[in-house]
Protein backbone atom coordinates (compact mmCIF):
# COMPACT_ATOMS: atom_id res chain seq x y z
CA UNK A 1 0.00 0.00 0.00
CA UNK A 2 1.18 3.35 -1.18
CA UNK A 3 0.74 6.96 0.15
CA UNK A 4 0.62 9.31 -2.86
CA UNK A 5 1.70 13.02 -1.25
CA UNK A 6 -0.14 15.33 -2.76
CA UNK A 7 -0.20 19.95 -2.45
CA UNK A 8 -2.32 19.10 0.29
CA UNK A 9 -1.01 16.87 2.40
CA UNK A 10 2.56 17.28 4.69
CA UNK A 11 5.48 18.12 2.47
CA UNK A 12 8.05 16.22 1.85
CA UNK A 13 11.79 17.93 2.34
CA UNK A 14 14.50 16.29 0.37
CA UNK A 15 17.79 16.47 -0.05
CA UNK A 16 19.85 16.16 -3.65
CA UNK A 17 23.46 15.69 -4.25
CA UNK A 18 24.23 16.14 -8.37
CA UNK A 19 20.97 18.24 -8.93
CA UNK A 20 22.31 20.31 -11.71
CA UNK A 21 21.70 17.88 -14.71
CA UNK A 22 20.84 13.99 -15.61
CA UNK A 23 18.45 12.23 -13.10
CA UNK A 24 19.36 14.55 -9.81
CA UNK A 25 17.83 17.60 -12.00
CA UNK A 26 14.54 15.83 -13.51
CA UNK A 27 13.89 14.72 -9.46
CA UNK A 28 14.56 17.88 -7.80
CA UNK A 29 12.46 19.53 -10.36
CA UNK A 30 9.16 17.07 -10.16
CA UNK A 31 9.43 16.96 -6.86
CA UNK A 32 9.56 20.85 -6.58
CA UNK A 33 6.50 20.57 -8.73
CA UNK A 34 4.33 18.58 -6.50
CA UNK A 35 4.83 21.02 -3.31
CA UNK A 36 7.66 19.24 -1.69
CA UNK A 37 10.73 21.28 -0.60
CA UNK A 38 14.23 20.35 -1.86
CA UNK A 39 17.80 21.43 -0.83
CA UNK A 40 19.67 21.11 -4.22
CA UNK A 41 23.07 20.50 -4.40
CA UNK A 42 25.65 21.02 -6.62
CA UNK A 43 29.58 21.51 -7.20
CA UNK A 44 28.97 25.11 -9.01
CA UNK A 45 26.03 27.15 -7.61
CA UNK A 46 25.12 28.78 -11.12
CA UNK A 47 24.12 25.50 -12.61
CA UNK A 48 21.05 25.58 -10.01
CA UNK A 49 20.30 28.87 -9.57
CA UNK A 50 17.15 28.82 -11.73
CA UNK A 51 15.65 26.47 -9.40
CA UNK A 52 15.79 29.18 -6.68
CA UNK A 53 14.33 31.62 -9.27
CA UNK A 54 11.88 29.10 -10.25
CA UNK A 55 10.61 27.87 -6.93
CA UNK A 56 11.10 30.45 -4.43
CA UNK A 57 11.51 29.63 -0.71
CA UNK A 58 10.60 25.76 -1.40
CA UNK A 59 13.94 25.39 -2.78
CA UNK A 60 18.03 25.95 -0.60
CA UNK A 61 20.61 26.05 -3.42
CA UNK A 62 24.14 24.97 -1.70
CA UNK A 63 27.13 24.54 -3.33
CA UNK A 64 28.74 20.70 -3.07
CA UNK A 65 31.82 19.08 -3.98
CA UNK A 66 30.99 15.47 -1.93
CA UNK A 67 34.41 14.30 -2.26
CA UNK A 68 34.86 17.20 1.19
CA UNK A 69 33.58 15.34 3.84
CA UNK A 70 33.43 19.10 6.01
CA UNK A 71 31.57 20.47 3.25
CA UNK A 72 29.20 17.57 3.16
CA UNK A 73 28.65 18.21 7.51
CA UNK A 74 27.50 21.56 6.36
CA UNK A 75 25.61 21.36 3.76
CA UNK A 76 23.33 18.45 5.32
CA UNK A 77 23.47 20.53 8.54
CA UNK A 78 22.47 24.10 6.84
CA UNK A 79 19.54 22.07 4.68
CA UNK A 80 18.52 20.44 8.10
CA UNK A 81 18.33 23.59 9.93
CA UNK A 82 16.37 25.42 6.96
CA UNK A 83 13.62 23.38 6.28
CA UNK A 84 13.83 21.82 10.41
CA UNK A 85 13.90 18.41 9.07
CA UNK A 86 14.85 15.87 6.03
CA UNK A 87 12.85 13.04 5.07
CA UNK A 88 14.51 12.24 1.92
CA UNK A 89 18.45 12.05 1.07
CA UNK A 90 19.25 11.73 -2.31
CA UNK A 91 22.79 10.45 -3.03
CA UNK A 92 22.86 11.32 -7.05
CA UNK A 93 26.05 12.66 -7.69
CA UNK A 94 28.74 10.21 -9.44
CA UNK A 95 29.94 9.74 -13.24
CA UNK A 96 31.63 7.30 -15.14
CA UNK A 97 35.66 6.30 -15.51
CA UNK A 98 36.22 5.05 -19.14
CA UNK A 99 38.92 3.57 -19.43
CA UNK A 100 39.93 -0.50 -19.89
CA UNK A 101 41.13 -2.63 -16.38
CA UNK A 102 44.64 -2.06 -17.83
CA UNK A 103 44.46 1.47 -19.07
CA UNK A 104 43.17 3.24 -16.05
CA UNK A 105 45.77 4.39 -13.32
CA UNK A 106 45.29 4.63 -9.67
CA UNK A 107 44.81 8.26 -9.87
CA UNK A 108 42.09 7.75 -11.72
CA UNK A 109 40.82 5.21 -10.06
CA UNK A 110 40.43 6.50 -6.53
CA UNK A 111 39.12 9.62 -7.98
CA UNK A 112 36.10 7.78 -9.31
CA UNK A 113 35.93 5.88 -5.84
CA UNK A 114 36.47 9.58 -3.72
CA UNK A 115 33.04 10.65 -5.55
CA UNK A 116 30.70 7.44 -6.20
CA UNK A 117 31.23 5.79 -2.71
CA UNK A 118 33.26 7.87 -0.09
CA UNK A 119 31.22 10.99 -1.45
CA UNK A 120 28.16 9.07 -0.93
CA UNK A 121 29.17 7.43 2.42
CA UNK A 122 29.63 11.07 3.57
CA UNK A 123 26.44 12.09 2.86
CA UNK A 124 24.61 9.07 4.68
CA UNK A 125 27.08 9.82 7.76
CA UNK A 126 26.01 13.03 8.19
CA UNK A 127 22.28 12.68 7.87
CA UNK A 128 21.67 9.50 9.79
CA UNK A 129 22.56 11.13 13.50
CA UNK A 130 19.86 13.93 12.33
CA UNK A 131 17.30 10.48 10.49
CA UNK A 132 17.78 8.90 13.98
CA UNK A 133 16.63 11.89 16.14
CA UNK A 134 13.63 12.45 14.32
CA UNK A 135 12.47 8.86 14.09
CA UNK A 136 13.05 8.00 10.24
CA UNK A 137 13.17 9.04 7.10
CA UNK A 138 14.11 7.45 3.53
CA UNK A 139 17.96 7.22 2.14
CA UNK A 140 18.05 6.67 -2.05
CA UNK A 141 20.76 5.87 -3.69
CA UNK A 142 21.25 6.33 -7.57
CA UNK A 143 23.21 3.35 -8.66
CA UNK A 144 22.67 1.52 -12.31
CA UNK A 145 21.64 -2.38 -13.49
CA UNK A 146 25.74 -2.16 -14.22
CA UNK A 147 25.61 -2.47 -9.87
CA UNK A 148 25.07 -6.82 -11.30
CA UNK A 149 26.40 -6.68 -14.29
CA UNK A 150 29.35 -5.36 -15.94
CA UNK A 151 30.22 -4.12 -19.47
CA UNK A 152 34.00 -3.55 -20.27
CA UNK A 153 35.56 -0.30 -21.07
CA UNK A 154 33.63 0.61 -17.93
CA UNK A 155 34.40 -1.67 -15.55
CA UNK A 156 35.95 0.32 -12.96
CA UNK A 157 32.55 2.38 -12.78
CA UNK A 158 30.33 -1.24 -12.58
CA UNK A 159 32.93 -1.65 -9.88
CA UNK A 160 31.94 1.35 -7.58
CA UNK A 161 28.41 0.54 -8.12
CA UNK A 162 28.74 -3.05 -6.88
CA UNK A 163 30.49 -1.62 -3.95
CA UNK A 164 27.57 1.25 -3.54
CA UNK A 165 25.22 -1.68 -3.44
CA UNK A 166 26.92 -3.66 -0.96
CA UNK A 167 27.18 -0.64 1.44
CA UNK A 168 23.39 0.01 0.73
CA UNK A 169 22.46 -3.43 1.35
CA UNK A 170 24.47 -3.71 4.79
CA UNK A 171 23.20 0.13 5.78
CA UNK A 172 19.39 -1.07 5.33
CA UNK A 173 19.74 -4.07 7.84
CA UNK A 174 21.62 -1.72 10.05
CA UNK A 175 19.17 1.07 10.01
CA UNK A 176 15.87 -0.24 9.96
CA UNK A 177 15.25 -0.47 13.67
CA UNK A 178 15.61 3.17 13.79
CA UNK A 179 12.62 3.55 11.21
CA UNK A 180 14.81 4.01 8.30
CA UNK A 181 14.34 3.06 4.98
CA UNK A 182 16.84 2.51 2.31
CA UNK A 183 16.32 2.17 -1.34
CA UNK A 184 18.69 2.02 -4.17
CA UNK A 185 17.73 3.16 -7.58
CA UNK A 186 18.79 1.11 -10.42
CA UNK A 187 18.75 3.10 -13.96
CA UNK A 188 18.95 0.91 -17.24
CA UNK A 189 19.87 3.04 -20.19
CA UNK A 190 18.32 6.64 -20.49
CA UNK A 191 19.35 9.85 -22.16
CA UNK A 192 20.37 11.84 -19.63
CA UNK A 193 23.46 13.83 -19.37
CA UNK A 194 25.39 10.96 -18.02
CA UNK A 195 26.97 10.17 -20.98
CA UNK A 196 28.29 14.15 -21.63
CA UNK A 197 31.45 14.77 -21.30
CA UNK A 198 30.95 16.54 -17.78
CA UNK A 199 30.05 13.32 -16.21
CA UNK A 200 32.63 11.04 -17.93
CA UNK A 201 36.33 11.01 -17.63
CA UNK A 202 38.73 8.90 -19.36
CA UNK A 203 41.82 7.32 -18.71
CA UNK A 204 44.89 7.78 -20.94
CA UNK A 205 44.04 5.39 -23.84
CA UNK A 206 46.88 2.52 -24.87
CA UNK A 207 46.56 1.42 -28.60
CA UNK A 208 46.31 -2.04 -28.51
CA UNK A 209 42.52 -1.39 -27.34
CA UNK A 210 41.72 1.26 -29.66
CA UNK A 211 39.70 -0.64 -31.99
CA UNK A 212 37.68 -2.68 -29.22
CA UNK A 213 37.03 0.75 -27.62
CA UNK A 214 35.76 1.57 -31.19
CA UNK A 215 33.05 -1.47 -31.55
CA UNK A 216 32.12 -1.10 -27.70
CA UNK A 217 31.14 2.83 -28.23
CA UNK A 218 29.54 1.49 -31.64
CA UNK A 219 27.38 -0.97 -29.56
CA UNK A 220 26.40 1.97 -27.56
CA UNK A 221 25.46 4.17 -29.69
CA UNK A 222 22.51 2.00 -30.98
CA UNK A 223 21.43 1.37 -27.33
CA UNK A 224 17.69 2.42 -26.85
CA UNK A 225 17.56 4.85 -24.34
CA UNK A 226 14.13 5.62 -21.90
CA UNK A 227 12.91 8.61 -21.49
CA UNK A 228 14.16 10.78 -18.19
CA UNK A 229 10.97 12.64 -17.85
CA UNK A 230 8.97 9.32 -17.28
CA UNK A 231 10.84 8.53 -14.14
CA UNK A 232 9.68 11.34 -11.60
CA UNK A 233 5.88 8.94 -10.92
CA UNK A 234 7.86 6.10 -10.12
CA UNK A 235 10.53 7.64 -8.02
CA UNK A 236 7.17 9.56 -5.49
CA UNK A 237 5.69 5.86 -5.82
CA UNK A 238 8.47 4.85 -3.98
CA UNK A 239 8.87 7.46 -1.51
CA UNK A 240 5.22 7.41 -0.78
CA UNK A 241 5.12 3.94 -0.08
CA UNK A 242 5.16 2.21 3.45
CA UNK A 243 7.05 -0.46 2.87
CA UNK A 244 9.55 0.85 -0.21
CA UNK A 245 12.18 -2.10 -1.85
CA UNK A 246 15.49 -2.29 -0.87
CA UNK A 247 16.35 -2.55 -4.77
CA UNK A 248 14.39 -1.17 -7.45
CA UNK A 249 14.75 -1.39 -11.29
CA UNK A 250 13.83 1.87 -13.17
CA UNK A 251 12.60 0.98 -16.78
CA UNK A 252 12.16 -2.02 -18.58
CA UNK A 253 15.48 -2.78 -19.50
CA UNK A 254 17.47 -4.14 -16.46
CA UNK A 255 15.62 -7.63 -15.60
CA UNK A 256 15.65 -9.56 -18.43
CA UNK A 257 19.90 -8.64 -17.90
CA UNK A 258 20.35 -9.25 -15.29
CA UNK A 259 17.79 -12.37 -14.72
CA UNK A 260 20.20 -13.79 -17.69
CA UNK A 261 23.51 -13.17 -15.77
CA UNK A 262 22.13 -14.85 -12.21
CA UNK A 263 21.20 -17.80 -13.72
CA UNK A 264 24.47 -17.88 -15.77
CA UNK A 265 26.17 -17.76 -12.38
CA UNK A 266 23.91 -19.88 -10.68
CA UNK A 267 24.79 -22.31 -13.62
CA UNK A 268 28.41 -22.43 -13.30
CA UNK A 269 28.35 -22.51 -9.70
CA UNK A 270 26.17 -25.45 -9.79
CA UNK A 271 28.34 -27.11 -12.58
CA UNK A 272 31.65 -26.47 -10.43
CA UNK A 273 29.29 -27.88 -7.17
CA UNK A 274 31.22 -31.23 -6.92
CA UNK A 275 35.06 -29.66 -6.94
CA UNK A 276 33.53 -26.86 -4.92
CA UNK A 277 32.22 -29.30 -2.26
CA UNK A 278 35.71 -31.34 -2.24
CA UNK A 279 37.78 -28.34 -1.13
CA UNK A 280 35.03 -28.34 2.84
CA UNK A 281 36.89 -30.87 4.04
CA UNK A 282 36.47 -31.85 7.89
CA UNK A 283 38.27 -30.43 10.54
CA UNK A 284 38.91 -33.47 13.45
Amino acid sequence: MTHQNNNSSVSKVWFITGASRGFGRVWADAALKRGDKVAATARHLASIADLKEKYGANVLTLELDVTKPQQVKLAVAQAHAHFGKLDIVLNNAGYSLVGTIEEASAEDIRALYETNIFGTVSVIQAALPLLRQRGGGHILGTSTGLGHVTMPVIGYYCSSKWAFEAIHESLDTEVKPFGIKVTIIEPGAYATEFGSQESLKFAAGLDIYADFKTQFFGSLRDMERGDPDATPEAIFTIVDAEHPPLRFNLGSHNLPWVRAAYADRLATWEAWEAVSNSAQGKLK
